[in-house]
């Protein structure tokens, strides 16, 4: 009984491996298509609108990004370009932030902040 079921098992492999050919086939006709679908459209792809928002630092994140209002990625960016120019990334883990004095006040007096934590501290200093 068990010779039984392997040998209408055995036939089942061969009609796979029959079929592998001609999904193979197919697929070079898929890859082609999709170049010319990338090409047809050029447009660029739209900023989320949420993140272009202007938004109003805080007193104490103000003193690191300026007074004005801007979007959420202008005020990362210039915090990462104020951490870079005062060499506040920690030498041996460049995943954590040594706060100076403007930073500590935005930290919430912590010393040190990773940037994961470092991101959403700053988001609450923004209105």
């Amino acid at each position: 009984m068990a010779t039984a079921k392997k040998s209408p098992a055995a036939p089942a492999k061969k009609a796979a491996t029959k079929a592998a050919p001609a999904k193979k086939a197919a697929a070079p006709a898929k890859a082609a298509a999709k170049p010319a679908a990338k090409k047809a459209a050029p447009a660029a792809r739209k900023p989320n609108a949420a993140f272009m928002k202007e938004m109003t630092p805080s007193a104490a994140l103000s003193p690191v990004v300026g007074a004005s209002p801007l979007p959420r990625t202008e005020v990362t960016k210039k915090v990462w370009d104020y951490i870079k120019k005062h060499n506040l990334q920690d030498a041996a883990n460049r995943r954590m932030i040594n706060a100076d004095d403007k930073l500590k006040a935005v930290f919430g007096g912590k010393a040190q902040v990773s940037m994961f934590e470092m991101t959403k501290l700053i988001s609450d200093h923004l209105k």
